[in-house]
């Protein structure tokens, strides 16, 4: 049995994540389709009900690849207000490389998180909300931190500069709350391990084996790479600006079970 934080030689057991459906790629080396250059970054982005918003975030992206050549991964939980076809639709029309990944139904944020890895082609993948919380404009900075030589770049709600914005205040004391659990019960030295903005080399996604349980990848992937550099640039997080946010009792709960795992593997 493969033990967790080694890279994945064989047929993926029991809870582990797959490659999507249908596909057989090899994600050490993924193709490059003809006619597209292979991009520098890949934004990964999940998407659950967001019709409203992704067109709005397809167009910020556009403004970002005039200086870094990007490609979207869009991996939609089978919306059922239609986000997929929106996202089909600016995959056609956007001057954006974009990829559309279906899903058959909502199945969790890390493990759409770890399927778009699987289907990015740049060496450097950055994770990002549909809701416009997360700005597009922070992705050059990540990038370059990559390029830095981190193998890790978290963008920061909780460094100097960094903040929250519009959040209730039982929002704010649930995220520190998880915040400190993660630090304390798991030894993690990044002040933001719940960030859902990160970007990472993409071997780290694609070499690995993971649970992907729950919401927050990244807590368990600092967690399986205790040593690997990581930076955390400043950012402040705004509240979704458009539908409504995802968090509920069945995400916290995963995120309870992740924790426990982890811990319980690192004793």
């Amino acid at each position: 049995m493969t033990q967790s934080g080694e890279r994945a030689t064989g047929p993926a057991g029991r809870g582990d994540i797959r490659p999507p459906l249908g596909t057989s790629r090899d994600t050490s080396d993924p193709p490059r389709p003809h006619g597209r250059p292979t991009p520098l970054l890949s934004v990964v982005v999940p998407t659950y009900n967001e019709r409203d918003a992704l067109p709005l975030l397809v167009a910020r992206m556009a403004e970002v690849t005039r200086g870094l050549p990007l490609e979207l991964v869009i991996v939609d939980d089978a919306s059922p207000d239609g986000t997929g076809a929106v996202a089909d639709e600016a995959a056609k029309s956007s001057s954006v490389p974009i990829t559309v990944v279906h899903r058959p139904g909502k199945t969790g944020l890390a493990s759409a998180v770890l399927e778009g890895a699987a289907a990015a082609r740049a060496p450097v993948v950055t994770v990002m909300d549909a809701d416009l919380s997360h700005p597009p404009e922070l992705l050059p900075a990540l990038w370059q931190a990559i390029q830095g030589g981190a193998d890790i770049a978290v963008a920061s709600r909780y460094v100097p500069g960094g903040g929250v914005e519009r959040w209730p205040l039982m929002r704010r004391l649930v995220s520190r709350v998880a915040t400190f659990a993660a630090q304390g019960g798991l030894g993690l030295r990044v002040r933001d391990p719940l960030s859902g903005f990160f970007a990472v080399r993409r071997d780290l996604l694609t070499g690995y084996r993971y649970k992907g349980l729950g919401y927050k990848l990244l807590v368990e992937i600092l967690a399986t790479h205790p040593g690997r550099p990581v930076i955390e640039i400043p950012f402040r997080f705004v509240d979704r600006q458009r539908g409504k946010s995802k968090l509920g009792v069945e995400e916290i709960l995963a995120f309870l079970r992740l924790l426990w795992y982890l811990r319980g593997r690192s004793s």
